[in-house]
């Protein structure tokens, strides 16, 4: 999509929004199809708002909310106006694909933004396929979530998150180039996300790995791993899991006095790795992310991280820009397609190319995933002081 497009559904911070709950909405929104005939277009957000998961969630979706504001303010969409239904899908996949039904049937979703994870987002494919609505994951990350089993993609299904393949491989080229020999690698063995991210960085790291040890979600004593990593004296760790175990992990790695580097994947991108950790042993963190932040992020980055800041008094993370750059995608889609007709819509999106968003510049590729770079993000002293961008290869 064009400059102009991006500015005009991007960029300009202001107050007009129809955001409402979808358990109080009261008013019969038109069926999904039929949106050309309404006067506005339902947004429907399927978010973990409570539950496990609910740190991503809700941040992903206060990213949405802030472009519907902004698409709002500058005058909608083919000159209506977007209404965001946000709805709890519970963390639960079960949940996901009943709200999915619930946006889609009851409140007359367009589209469907979310869920956060693989396995709520999968648990909607079917609801949203058979109702042909577009569903965009904004942190989708897994392989083939966007695929069926013959590897084609869904019709209605997108993400816009670069997948774990990448981001396990880009770890590793990013370890290369600063010189790393020495890696050990700790993967969360619960789900194909740790397992994943290690086979790729293991494949790509052009050092030794001297140790590699999982774990499952929930552990908290990671002192017998630790205690064998640190007699390998590796110069590297890569933990490839979710910050809810790799904050302890680097607590318990500092306090053990193991001064190596570590690296993560972007399930370390939330506020509450540091909580977990220790403001004192955040330092030497280098984790992907899908946002760059910081004095040498683009100009588009910072004006969104000023703006989400004063609406939600506090800074984004990634998931809120990724959030951000779901509603603007589809937006920019309906523009292109000059209707809110959803089949056409779809086929808007998946031509989607060189869409420049505040997570980067995305083309869509064939199996409904972006092709874009990814941003490894510097942690000394608590505090981001660097971005290191890494492109596919």
């Amino acid at each position: 999509m064009n400059n102009a497009i991006v500015k005009k559904f991007g960029m300009v911070m202001a107050s007009a929004m129809m955001i409402v709950g979808c358990g109080s909405v009261t008013q019969t929104s038109s069926t999904a199809t039929n949106a050309d005939d309404s006067d506005t277009i339902v947004v429907g957000g399927n978010f973990e708002l409570t539950g496990a998961v609910a740190a991503y969630g809700n941040d992903i979706s206060n990213g949405a909310k802030l472009a519907v504001e902004e698409i709002n303010a500058n005058g909608g969409v083919n000159g209506k106006q977007l209404t965001y239904v946000e709805a709890d899908n519970k963390s639960d996949s079960n949940e996901s694909a009943a709200t999915a039904t619930r946006l889609i049937d009851e409140e007359g979703a367009s589209v469907i933004i979310g869920p956060s994870t693989t396995a709520n987002f999968e648990a909607q494919v079917n609801p949203a396929e058979t109702a042909k609505v577009p569903f965009i994951g904004p942190a989708v990350t897994s392989d083939g979530a966007t695929t069926d089993e013959n590897g084609d993609a869904y019709d209605y299904g997108f993400s816009v998150a670069f997948l774990n393949s990448f981001q396990g491989g880009a770890i590793a080229r990013f370890a290369n180039d600063k010189g790393f020999q020495k890696a050990a690698v700790l993967q969360d063995n619960s789900a194909d996300y740790g397992q994943t991210l290690a086979s790729e960085f293991t494949d790509a790291f052009e050092g030794q790995v001297v140790s590699t040890e999982s774990y499952v979600s929930g552990d908290s004593d990671f002192s017998a791993i630790l205690t064998n990593i640190k007699g390998q004296n590796p110069d590297v760790i890569f933990i490839a899991g979710y910050y809810t175990e790799a904050g302890t992990i680097i607590k318990q790695a500092r306090e053990m006095g193991i001064e190596a580097a570590i690296v993560g994947p972007d399930g370390f991108g939330s506020e509450e790795l540091s909580a977990l950790a220790g403001e004192d042993n955040m330092n030497d963190i280098y984790y992907v992310s899908h946002f760059a932040t910081g004095e040498d992020a683009p100009q588009a980055a910072q004006d969104f991280s000023a703006d989400f800041e004063e609406t939600y008094g506090k800074a984004p993370d990634a998931y809120a820009a990724l959030g951000y750059d779901a509603v603007n995608i589809y937006a920019a889609a309906v523009e292109a397609a000059g209707t809110t007709e959803t089949t056409a819509v779809a086929e808007a999106i998946a031509a989607t190319t060189d869409f420049e968003g505040i997570t980067g510049t995305i083309t869509m590729k064939d199996d409904h995933t972006p092709n874009k770079t990814a941003s490894i993000q510097e942690i000394q002293q608590n505090e981001v002081v660097g971005s290191t961008a890494v492109a596919p290869e």
